[in-house]
């Protein structure tokens, strides 16, 4: 299972992007293949493989330069594991 931190940053169109980042917070969270945690500072993806993480970040990506945007950066951290059961929720009984 893969659990992976992305924060985007849509440059080029302003100071604030929080209407952007809402629009592609929502077409995460309605993409079928992962689970969406939006917090105030990234996105938590959830999912099984790697290939379906990276479609979702691609996805997201084009979404946003198709909002009129010309720059758009991504910072992306990926949790990989085969050992555990790796969800979030696992995790959060850890840390709560």
């Amino acid at each position: 299972m893969i659990i992976a931190d992305v924060t985007f940053y849509p440059i080029g169109k302003g100071v604030s992007v929080g209407d952007t980042i809402e629009k592609v917070v929502s077409r995460l969270k309605n993409n079928n293949s992962i689970k969406c945690y939006p917090n105030s500072m990234a996105t938590v993806i959830e999912c099984s493989n790697i290939d379906i993480l990276m479609d979702a970040i691609k996805d997201a990506e084009k979404f946003i330069e198709n909002m009129g945007f010309p720059r758009v950066e991504t910072i992306l951290r990926i949790d990989s594991r085969t050992d555990v059961e790796n969800s979030v929720e696992r995790k959060m009984k850890y840390v709560s």
